[in-house]
């Protein structure tokens, strides 16, 4: 399960060839590009239409996306609200796998250890249940856009005494994050 493309002849090619790939993949056509919403100057991809009529190929691409052998040390998906609950489901469901909800709070029953970070458009907390076993996780959103979620779901997880093998989403807008602690998979590049 690799992105890689066999007929790349260096690994920069090979680099160029899978984003080229990513930012024109056929998922894209189903995804509803809304102009200034939630805000002026803010571009949101709509994926109602790809999950509509695609969550088979969807969920196939993601699992495409992870490099081979990832999935047999994962212990469990880390869903993160709201729509990032709909691939973790999808995954674990498929692949038999344990999956754990990070929140808004107020959602979660104590313990939990929560963080705030910035979004795109505002500010956010996140809470993650406390006490729970230590597992090897994989962190599941739909888009990564500034990074803000995903990476104080990085650090709520890391606090909660679990490791991070990863990110995996749907949707990379790769210019407008720096840099993550862990490998980020990703099916399509915006």
């Amino acid at each position: 399960m690799s992105n890689q493309t066999p007929n790349s002849s260096s690994p920069s090619n090979q680099a160029n060839v899978e984003q080229s790939t990513r930012c024109q993949h056929p998922l894209w056509q189903a995804i509803r590009t809304v102009p200034d919403f939630p805000k002026p100057g803010i571009d949101f991809y709509d994926i109602t239409p790809l999950l509509l009529n695609h969550v088979n190929e969807v969920i196939d691409a993601m699992l495409d996306a992870l490099p081979e052998g990832m999935l047999e040390e994962i212990d469990c998906f880390v869903a993160i609200e709201a729509r990032g609950f709909i691939f973790a489901s999808l995954l674990a469901g498929r692949l038999g796998k344990g999956m754990m909800l990070l929140r808004k709070p107020g959602k979660l029953p104590p313990p939990v250890a929560n963080k705030s970070y910035a979004l795109e458009y505002g500010s956010d907390t996140l809470e993650i249940q406390d006490g729970l076993h230590a597992c090897n996780v994989l962190l599941v959103d739909d888009i990564l856009a500034t990074g803000g979620t995903l990476k104080t779901a990085y650090h709520l997880c890391i606090e909660a005494g679990h490791s991070v093998a990863g990110v995996l989403v749907l949707l990379d807008l790769v210019d407008l994050h720096d840099t993550f602690p862990v490998p980020v998979y990703t099916v399509l590049e915006g």
